[in-house]
């Protein structure tokens, strides 16, 4: 038995000695011993990237050579125009022969790129701008006569999260820079036609729209709005001689001429992008070697029928009303994925916007991550050239920075193991608290999936409290989250990367508080006075919300809105709402019902003591289009002052009324107490809660009060907009004795 033993053993150990050589045989072994050949002056860039890298890894520096040495191993770098090997701009080659290894590309940034790419295959790793990971080292092993050309999956890859801005993140990840590329970006008709110079004096340069010129978009058809771009884009060209791209886009609305020559080409080319295309292809052909990109965007987003698109028009697709909780596929999104193929067949330079992150909440959980990988294979496998993949601009959003990270690998390549690449992150990022910040991820992603809800952008975590972000899975993501703190405690900066992501959970309390109130969940208790007060520390937790946010340089929590430090005084504002009615038990009957989208609570919102404050989606009730009509059981309830709390968003289609009926309740008959007439309203885009109050002696004659509120017939011709109608929305009705 005992010789059976060593003879296994010697076995075993010939079997390494074989094993080691036969290894050593076939890699090239690289150490601090070798070096970095850079013959041309254009490769010192990249070799100085390269010589940095590795002398951080290794004990000892590398040198750069200008010359091969005969019998060495070496990193050789080589930008070439006459290597057979390479056929584009946007591609590289990292190759081996027998001893040394060959980086080869036709211009500098590529050759930059190919040098990141050869670091992460040795396990650098580039996490944020602010974190590197780079491997102790002794020596790196490389295959012998190795080859592999690479190129990305996008011609054109921008990304904008925080860390593009930093220019040596982007170089890393091989990211473009729409900031630096594009001279006019994005809605552009306002720039090159402002209203303000032009439509006193010749409105019919702007869009007829509804009957009435609108200086929300141009005339597609009129000769002068041809000329005056083309003069105005001859100046922005020659001024910004550097940049790649310009964009004649239309505005952020749906607005779009409708006089009788745009519309006879919107008919004969599909729609309205019937004659945008048209416009745009004059102006394209103005600038034959201009790209001229533009918006295919709400009432644009499909192609144009029958109609050839310029060479040198580019269309960046605008899929903004998608779900994002679903991957893009046919079976989620078949109408999206229908339009993709005709853009697809239509456009000869297709690029996409991508919406990534949730726009009205930085700070919610959005569980979308889990789509990522899944939507960029359909992008590619459509013809998608290029992306602008937008999030959070230069605000670190809920889990920004694993966002980033791997959107930034996918805009490369669609074939990532895009689980350990993600397991790669959070290993690299989060240390120990990997394992459960994994699981939070996923049980994020499970209960949204099994909610089988729309995820959407413009939501939020009121919206979100009946699918993955009820009171009890958020119990399940705060247990995980305080494993994950407990398992870097001893770390400060792991502990600090835990700490933003449970910022989020905080967030979301605080918002879903405003909305429960008084209720389970909700900011405010009763005392035993029966006085409505804020729950015990609770604005402290909101004051700490604030000052980590400030903290972070977070300096806006929605796009657009508001600032911490704005987010804590509209806190202490809501919270002074302490005041109780009488009519706060009281049984409210809809007779006309809300829309699906704005019922709050149902009708005991109407009278549960929380007032809505400036966002829509919290606490107010909502009727769309139709007249607002319910009934208060009051049961001859001793009131002299009704009180209706309405909300003024002009933006959001929600006007106050036109007129209010009061009617009361007795011996069987309906009795008018009161009809109030509103006056005329002017254009104003402040949101603010107005209310308007009764005093009327004869209320506790009643045993029920009818409130009918007149919703506005039509539009205001400021806001005039196809298939939109106007909005009413309550929140609170009030009874007083005084």
């Amino acid at each position: 038995m005992k010789a059976k033993t060593l003879n296994s053993c010697y076995l075993l150990l010939i079997l390494m000695f074989y094993n080691t050589k036969t290894m050593a045989q076939s890699q090239i072994i690289i150490t601090n011993q070798n070096a970095i050949i850079a013959a041309a002056k254009n490769t010192q860039s990249a070799a100085l990237i390269l010589k940095n890298n590795l002398d951080k890894a290794f004990k000892a520096s590398f040198k750069i050579n200008p010359t091969t040495v005969a019998g060495n191993s070496e990193i050789v770098l080589e930008i070439t125009n006459s290597d057979n090997e390479i056929q584009n701009q946007n591609e590289f080659i990292i190759k081996s022969d027998t001893k040394s290894i060959y980086l080869k590309a036709k211009n500098e940034k590529y050759l930059r790129y190919a040098i990141y790419t050869l670091l992460e295959m040795w396990g650098f790793r580039k996490y944020t701008a602010a974190e590197t990971f780079i491997p102790r080292l002794e020596q790196i092993l490389f295959d012998k006569n190795y080859t592999k050309k690479i190129k990305p999956d996008f011609e054109y890859r921008s990304l904008l999260y925080p860390d593009a801005y930093d220019p040596d993140f982007r170089d890393w990840h091989k990211l473009d820079w729409q900031i630096d590329d594009f001279s006019l970006w994005g809605h552009s008709f306002y720039t090159l036609v402002p209203a303000k110079d032009f439509f006193k004096d010749n409105p019919k340069l702007f869009a007829l729209y509804e009957g009435q010129r609108n200086t929300e978009s141009l005339c597609m058809t009129n000769d002068t709005v041809v000329e005056l771009i083309t003069e105005k884009m001859k100046k922005i060209i020659a001024q910004n001689p550097n940049a790649a791209f310009f964009s004649v886009s239309q505005n952020d609305d749906v607005v779009y001429c409708e006089c009788s020559e745009c519309k006879a080409l919107n008919a004969k080319y599909g729609g309205p992008q019937g004659s945008l295309y048209s416009f745009l292809n004059k102006i394209a052909t103005q600038f034959p070697t201009t790209k001229i990109t533009t918006l295919a965007y709400l009432h644009t987003q499909k192609p144009p029928l029958n109609l050839k698109i310029e060479p040198n028009i580019y269309t960046l697709f605008c899929p903004i009303e998608l779900d994002r909780g679903k991957p893009l596929n046919s079976q989620n999104s078949a109408s999206f994925i229908k339009t993709l193929e005709n853009w697809s067949a239509t456009s000869p330079h297709l690029y996409l916007w991508d919406y990534s992150v949730q726009f009205a909440n930085y700070f919610s959980p959005f569980p979308n991550i889990h789509t990522f990988s899944e939507n960029y294979k359909t992008f590619k496998k459509n013809n998608v050239k290029g992306l602008f993949v937008q999030g959070y601009a230069d605000i670190l959003g809920d889990f920004s920075e694993l966002r980033q990270y791997l959107l930034a690998k996918l805009l490369w390549d669609t074939s990532i193991d895009i689980e350990a690449t993600t397991a790669d992150f959070l290993r690299g990022f989060y240390g120990k608290a990997a394992p459960f910040i994994n699981q939070y991820l996923n049980l994020l992603a499970e209960n949204q999936t099994k909610s089988n809800t729309y995820l959407d952008i413009y939501s939020g975590p009121v919206q979100s409290r009946n699918t993955f972000l009820t009171p009890e899975a958020i119990t399940e993501y705060d247990h995980l989250l305080e494993k994950a703190s407990v398992a870097t405690e001893e770390d400060p900066i792991l502990n600090a990367r835990v700490l933003k992501l449970r910022l989020a959970l905080e967030y979301v309390f605080f918002e879903q508080s405003k909305f429960y109130g008084k209720n389970q969940h909700g900011m405010f208790v009763v005392n035993e006075k029966g006085e409505k007060e804020v729950k015990q520390g609770l604005t402290n937790r909101v004051l700490n919300f604030t000052k980590a946010c400030n903290d972070l340089k977070i300096y806006e929590l929605s796009e657009g809105g508001l600032s911490p430090d704005d987010y804590y005084e509209e806190w202490l504002e809501i919270a002074k709402n302490t005041t109780s009615h009488l009519g706060e038990t009281l049984k409210v009957n809809f007779i006309t019902p809300p829309s699906n989208d704005f019922e709050g609570k149902g009708s005991e919102s109407l009278v549960d003591g929380n007032r809505g404050y400036r966002d829509f989606n919290i606490n107010w009730i909502g009727w769309y289009d139709t007249n607002p009509e319910f009934e208060i059981l009051t049961q001859n309830l001793d009131f002299t002052r009704l009180k209706i709390n309405f909300l003024e968003d002009q933006r959001h289609w929600i006007f106050l009324p036109k007129a209010i009926k009061i009617y009361g309740y007795k011996n069987q008959n309906w009795e008018l107490i009161k009809q109030y007439d509103f006056e005329s309203f002017t254009e104003n885009y402040e949101t603010k809660p107005k209310s308007w109050q009764l005093t009327d002696q004869s209320f506790k004659n009643f045993i029920k009060i009818k409130v009918l509120i007149e919703n506005q017939t039509q539009l205001p011709d400021w806001r005039k907009r196809k298939n939109k109608k106007p909005m009413v929305m309550i929140d609170e009705i009030e009874l007083y004795k005084k």
